[in-house]
């Protein structure tokens, strides 16, 4: 499939390793794990996304921060890594202060510039957001943010993305979804939004599912087919 870049009115944006970087959360636990951290934050990371789809089978819905902590606290168990319930809260917290991926700003600028509303659209539960958007530095370029939060359900379920459109006051095949996980542009896609996905580290693509309309290797690539 090809986007159809003049039935774009609206883009939205994953936050968690679409923004911001994720992978810089293996520094806390660099402090606290002995050896290599990165099982333990891939197992981590893994869990949280895991626990995320299982609530929305099984009604078991909590905000994504504390969705969060029990992916971690199941990691570090996991690895034999123990710690106090402070030391681990304070590895938590790392969530509200990621690191800005480098194309973000400058192509979100191209992107408003350009005529298109810009929003995140994210499991974050609210206050994550906005520490994240703060961080970021990018509150000037957005409209808003969409939260799970707001309909409990988690991605890849087509409420929030429905839900999103709604919130945009844009019909739902005129968004563009922009994410670096694949998961979530197939349920962008099956929800009826166009999708972009963001292919940052050059990296195989998914066989199974809805594929993506485009794909970009930054948000600068995606600006220049969009401009």
């Amino acid at each position: 499939m090809v986007i159809d870049t003049g039935a774009v009115s609206t883009v939205t944006f994953d936050s968690y390793s679409t923004v911001v970087d994720v992978d810089a959360a293996e520094q806390a636990l660099a402090e606290r794990v002995d050896g290599d951290p990165t099982p333990v934050s891939r197992r981590w990371r893994s869990r949280s996304l895991m626990y995320t789809m299982i609530a929305n089978f099984v009604d078991a819905y909590q905000p994504f921060y504390e969705m969060n902590r029990d992916a971690l606290t199941y990691a570090l168990a996991a690895h034999g890594v123990d710690v106090s319930a402070e030391e681990r809260d304070e590895i938590l917290a790392v969530y509200h202060e990621l690191d800005v991926f480098e194309d973000v700003r400058g192509g979100m600028e191209r992107l408003r510039d350009a005529g298109y509303p810009l929003y995140v659209v994210s499991n974050g539960n609210p206050e994550m957001l906005a520490s994240m958007v703060e961080h970021a530095g990018i509150g000037d370029l957005l409209v808003d943010t969409v939260s799970a939060d707001e309909v409990e359900t988690f991605k890849p379920h087509p409420e929030i993305y429905r839900h999103a459109a709604a919130r945009t006051g844009t019909p739902v095949d005129e968004v563009v979804h922009v994410s670096a996980g694949q998961f979530d542009i197939a349920g962008a896609v099956h929800a009826g939004m166009q999708g972009a996905w963001l292919n940052r580290e050059d990296g195989p693509q998914e066989v199974f599912g809805p594929q993506p309309d485009t794909v970009a290797g930054s948000i600068h690539e995606l600006a220049d087919s969009l401009e």
